[in-house]
């Protein structure tokens, strides 16, 4: 499917990430309008062929297709509730960093005011905009989905998960807690070897090949969970997981053993409840069942 670049679109929000989706857009030969709540955002995009907007008002008029990239769902509901009656009949694409609750809730303000919906989350940032490795998940409406998917995808791989408008915020945020976490695995490694001399782009040429070999032990941790059978052979058993040496090396390398101990506390919650001898997936009970 190729893109209908002949759909006007709007874009509110003008910060590092509406302008790279707005040039993207120019880019591909769409109309677009631009509205920015500070002035001066929309200079480039106007130098390159895009309309600037004096208010969110004129920019939803101008525009069939609206897409909001502001700040938090909070600005999101100050720019677009006293808009309600002039969206009506449009469709508005939300990028807008939100949770899986405000998604909902923005999707039953929208159906109220006669508005398709779709939400999305952009796994990307500003720079990897139209290039291989960014993605963007969405949910909500199917049809404007399916209809507008060609222009999602000059953005990153477009993934549709849903009805539930709250699905592309689950994922996204669940994507970003495996990220942070791994990051975090990395500081605590960087600064368990600075002691020694060791330079943080030194531990990286390390680090990068080993975490990247061990990403895929992701399915086959993600078979065992979803059969339910932490017996499975060939897993390490959770006895052996311990952790201790890791946290004294640590501890007498003068670094915080908060990041390990956090793993630590999950591994042994499932040993003292007698399931030592199961495999190491089994932490996701700890995990699922806050102690």
């Amino acid at each position: 499917m190729t893109s209908d670049n002949s759909v006007q679109v709007s874009v509110l929000g003008l910060g590092a990430m509406g302008s790279a989706l707005a040039d993207a857009l120019v880019k591909a030969g769409y109309e677009i309008t631009c509205w920015n709540r500070s002035p001066g955002k929309a200079d480039d995009l106007v130098a390159r062929g895009a309309k600037a907007a004096d208010t969110a008002g004129d920019a939803v008029r101008a525009g069939q297709l609206v897409i909001a990239c502001l700040l938090d769902h909070a600005s999101v509901h100050e720019v677009l509730d006293p808009l309600s009656d002039q969206l009506a009949g449009r469709t508005l694409v939300n990028v807008t960093t939100t949770s899986p609750a405000q998604s909902r809730e923005l999707a039953d303000w929208a159906a109220r005011a006669g508005v398709t919906y779709l939400d999305g989350g952009i796994m990307a940032v500003p720079s990897m905009i139209g290039r291989p490795g960014a993605s963007i998940l969405c949910s909500g409406s199917a049809d404007a989905f399916h209809q507008h998917k060609p222009l999602l995808d000059l953005w990153g791989t477009a993934t549709y998960f849903g009805e539930d408008a709250g699905l592309a915020s689950l994922y996204d945020l669940a994507l970003l807690a495996g990220m942070y976490v791994m990051f975090a695995g990395f500081m605590h490694g960087a600064a368990m070897v600075a002691p020694a001399g060791v330079t943080a782009g030194e531990f990286a040429s390390m680090a990068t090949p080993w975490l990247t070999a061990m990403t895929g032990a992701f399915e086959e941790f993600a078979t065992v969970i979803d059969g339910g059978d932490y017996t499975v052979e060939g897993q390490q058993s959770l006895q052996f997981a311990d952790l201790g040496d890791l946290l004294a090396a640590s501890s007498a390398q003068g670094i915080s053993t908060e990041v390990v101990a956090m793993v630590q506390r999950l591994v042994q919650r499932q040993i003292d409840a007698g399931h030592g001898e199961e495999g190491f997936a089994r932490i996701i009970e700890s995990i699922k069942q806050p102690g």
